[in-house]
């Protein structure tokens, strides 16, 4: 086989995130259609049959989820997509798949909540209950891409950590970066990711087709599938080793990008795509020029001026802010983030939601100055909102 070539392709990021999981391996998906994410079942609809996959439209969300695990245990990558309404149906199935060690992909490409709520618009609303949505006591692994070509490689990362850490991964993007469309950088072929052959916990590793038996068991059980349910000790060295295999590896699985933060005093800490207008916030505060300015034909720049004109004249370079981008939500990066912002005074958070993400990073950093920048309603921050608030809070006055 010859080396892998790489393809540069404009894709809209629910598109990328449908290749990304063909090249990582995946050879069956079942979902139920739901706004904003349905682009992504659309194009794996037609594509999974091409490289000898399967696709299955299910009756709705719990039995997408459903089949997944099943298929994994027959021996086939898999993954489902979704939005807020559908990922709620799907908890107990990522609590069975936690407790059966089982390595599957869920894409939540978030929307405007609760029920219903704004199926057109966006939201990070979901962040909590990509965490916590299922009962029980398991720890689980949360990426969440703030671009097209993350979505493509954050996909392909997810279906690495499922299958090393034998568990289910969440790829939680929303509408703003599922329907955003920038040009990206593919790869042909496949990808050969390995099963882990490590029975980290109780479930041995089995595939079904090929003569291997094992018994796959929702309650807690030993390594046999034999329930432990009623043994208290037994009980509870299975759960602490459930959550253990993703805490004790935490410094693997963490992902976090940072800009400007050699000599930051203030930090925004964002994820996902609120991370984008966060940059340009950053870029006017110090004072770099925003690329879209930079033209040589002067009717165009004149154009710019006209429209972009806080782009140009703005200057705040006196301010040191910086960037600390988590892409790794879940689990939460406790030590990284404190060693990233030690020597910043004020940290803000600005989020999609009314403030949740925000509280981890106050009980990680309370020695700081954290202050939480809520927006709900389906409409991102823009970079001149986020520089405001920054001003507002060192005292500084336009």
């Amino acid at each position: 086989m010859g080396e892998k070539e790489l393809q540069k392709l404009v894709l809209q990021g629910n598109e990328a995130c449908a290749k990304g999981a063909i090249y990582a391996g995946c050879r069956f998906f079942a979902g139920y259609p739901i706004t904003p994410s349905t682009e992504i079942i659309e194009l794996l609809s037609g594509e999974m049959q091409k490289v000898g996959g399967a696709f299955i439209q299910m009756e709705d969300e719990i039995g997408s989820a459903c089949a997944i695990l099943g298929a994994r245990w027959g021996g086939k990558k898999a993954m489902t997509a979704t939005s807020g309404p559908g990922y709620t149906l799907m908890q107990e199935a990522i609590g069975f798949a936690a407790v059966t060690e089982t390595p599957v992909v869920i894409v939540n490409v978030q929307r405007g909540g609760p029920s219903t709520g704004q199926p057109t618009l966006s939201s990070q609303q979901d962040i909590y209950q990509a965490r916590y949505g299922s009962h029980g006591d398991y720890e689980i692994i949360c990426l969440a891409p703030s671009s097209v070509q993350e979505m493509y490689d954050f996909t392909v990362r997810a279906f690495e950590l499922s299958e090393k850490f034998r568990t289910p991964v969440i790829l939680l993007a929303d509408e703003v970066v599922g329907h955003m469309r920038e040009k990206i950088v593919v790869e042909d072929g496949s990808k050969q990711i390995k099963s882990t052959k490590q029975s980290y916990v109780a479930s041995p590793q089995a595939d079904f087709f090929k003569g291997e038996n094992s018994l796959v068991e929702g309650q807690l059980h030993d390594e046999n599938g034999k329930r432990i349910g009623h043994l208290a000790n037994k009980s509870g060295e299975f759960i602490n080793n459930i959550n253990k295999k993703i805490t004790d590896s935490i410094d693997e699985i963490t992902d976090i990008d940072t800009y400007f933060m050699e000599d930051a005093d203030v930090a925004i800490v964002a994820w996902g795509s609120v991370s984008r207008p966060s940059m340009n916030a950053i870029k006017l505060a110090r004072g770099v020029k925003d690329d879209r300015i930079q033209t040589k034909f002067k009717p165009l720049k004149d154009l710019f001026r006209k429209s972009l004109p806080e782009v140009i004249q703005t200057d705040y370079s006196h301010l040191k802010v910086g960037l600390i981008k988590i892409n790794t939500v879940w689990p939460f990066p406790e030590e990284e983030l404190k060693r990233l912002a030690k020597n910043v005074d004020l940290v803000i958070v600005p989020e999609m939601n009314m403030g949740k993400y925000c509280r981890e990073v106050e009980r990680a950093l309370k020695n700081k100055r954290v202050v939480s920048m809520p927006k709900c309603g389906g409409d991102i921050h823009t970079p001149n909102e986020l520089l405001d608030r920054i001003l507002k809070e060192v005292g500084v006055s336009e």
